[in-house]
């Protein structure tokens, strides 16, 4: 008789059967099995390249030099259908009244603003024509350009929402612009005239002594990141008077307390009894835990409003791409603001684009060796995925790029080790007992941050367009 072995093997005649067949064989055999999968697990590249510091009593303090940079932040706007407004304590982001608190004051200042719509490719401002009024970008993408040493047309910046240009015209009678100014999207801006400015400033005394306060800080104090200068003299001769220095200090730095991810790991006693070989239950069930956990640090690390990456990167650290999908001139500026870049990191969706745009340009990048790993690279900087980095709804992405390290001034993770218990470094698993359910807990927990040493040791290109376009 011939058997098709490629079914399943028919029962046979008890008569016709010559020996044992391989069903009622393999219920006396072993199998091979495979540790538990988990399809969660990913790379986790930026938990592997973060240096850790460890962070006794659970803060670390960024000590820094004094700085006068006031006014960094973004204005954020309220939406009434297609009438918008800007929200008078938001005002507060601009330089000029950083700090000043009055709400009326600030009200009157915002039901001044006037809307403007516009239209891609229309022209806001003109280069060499005098700057009268501020402007607030509610939403849509700008683009400055000016002209360059050889009369060219040469790209200044690109601004988006929250942004805002020509903020020196409210006090600057003789202000011009300096760019040109040209949607390049679809938007909305509010533009405050120094007329109305200067009509409020009439009846406000509070904010007549705040902008002269403003106007008296000691500018000729700063370099060029608005940290209070060393004074000292360089190439002198003769006896001539030396000045005195003193390095400045902030007087309330930024402290990162340690953050925390905890579960709660139970296992059934008869499974740990009857059922842990050949593998041992808790420890699988413990690894599975300390992977999702660490995903979650992870995602924590780029995300958390208190100390994720994203949302503490320095608005000047923020930049837009020129034309929407992640150009090598957009790395290259990403890279040109830092010095020592480490690596950058972006979703797998942006990195994708990013080899999109570098095949259209005959390009090709670079591999370099990380962990034993080959991974591209721009300018010999590693480009990096992580999955944590979120994809909005119109398919637009961040990248990101950063120097590492305590003595680069970089960023840094933050953890406390030596922890009762500690499975891993950082990473402790505790006994919490058996209950009455013969249920065994065991008590998960990890501590970290990460602390952002000096603005620019982060920077942020925003807006990234990873959807493929059409040919």
């Amino acid at each position: 008789m011939t058997v098709d072995t490629a079914r399943p093997e028919a029962p046979l005649d008890p008569a016709a059967q010559s020996s044992l067949s391989t069903a009622a064989a393999r219920n006396l055999a072993t199998t091979t099995k495979s540790a538990p999968q988990m399809q969660e697990i990913t790379s986790r590249w930026l938990l592997r390249m973060l240096p850790w510091v460890e962070t006794k009593g659970g803060t670390y303090r960024v000590n820094r030099r004094l700085t006068y940079t006031v006014g960094d932040g973004r204005i954020e706007f309220v939406q009434d259908g297609s009438d918008v407004r800007v929200i008078p304590r938001e005002l507060g982001e601009l330089a000029m009244l950083r700090g000043f608190d009055d709400v009326d004051v600030l009200t009157a200042l915002a039901g001044r603003c006037v809307q403007r719509d516009f239209r891609p490719g229309e022209v806001l401002v003109e280069r060499g024509t005098p700057a009268e009024q501020i402007h607030l970008i509610a939403h849509g993408r700008i683009g400055q350009t000016s002209v360059g040493k050889y009369g060219d047309e040469a790209a200044v910046a690109v601004l988006a929402d929250g942004d805002r240009f020509g903020e020196n015209a409210l006090l600057d009678a003789d202000a011009q612009w300096d760019y040109t100014a040209t949607a390049e999207t679809a938007g909305t801006l509010l533009t405050l005239s120094r007329a109305d400015f200067t009509a409020v400033l009439s009846t406000a005394p509070g904010l007549q002594d705040h902008i002269h306060t403003f106007s008296s800080l000691p500018h000729q104090r700063q370099n060029r990141h608005g940290e209070a200068e060393i004074a000292m003299s360089a190439g002198h001769t003769g006896e001539a008077e030396l000045p005195g220095a003193y390095v400045d200090y902030e007087l309330n730095p930024r402290e990162y307390e340690l953050s925390v991810a905890q579960t709660v790991l139970r296992v059934h006693t008869r499974v740990a009894d009857l059922y842990n070989g050949p593998m041992n239950q808790t420890e699988e069930q413990l690894r599975l835990t300390i992977e999702a956990l660490r995903e979650r640090q992870e995602h924590e690390l780029i995300n958390n409003r208190e100390f994720g990456l994203l949302p503490n990167a320095a608005f000047k650290q923020r930049i837009q791409t020129h034309s929407g999908p992640p150009t090598p001139d957009d790395l290259d500026e990403l890279l040109c603001r830092r010095r020592g870049s480490k690596f950058f990191l972006a979703h797998p969706r942006a990195i994708a684009a990013i080899g999109r745009e570098f095949n259209a340009r005959g390009l090709y990048p670079d591999h370099v060796d990380v962990g034993g790993q080959q991974v591209p690279a721009w300018r010999g900087v590693p480009i990096l995925p992580c999955n944590k980095i979120p994809i909005s709804k119109e398919n637009t992405s961040s990248i990101l790029v950063m120097r590492t390290g305590e003595d680069n001034q970089g960023v840094i993770g933050l953890r406390q080790t030596g922890l009762p218990e500690e499975y891993e470094p950082g990473l402790s698993v505790r006994f919490m007992g058996i209950d009455e359910r013969s249920i065994i807990s065991y008590l998960v927990t990890t501590y970290y941050s990460a602390a952002i040493l000096v603005p620019d040791a982060l920077g942020v290109l925003e807006n990234v367009q990873i959807a493929r376009r059409r040919d």
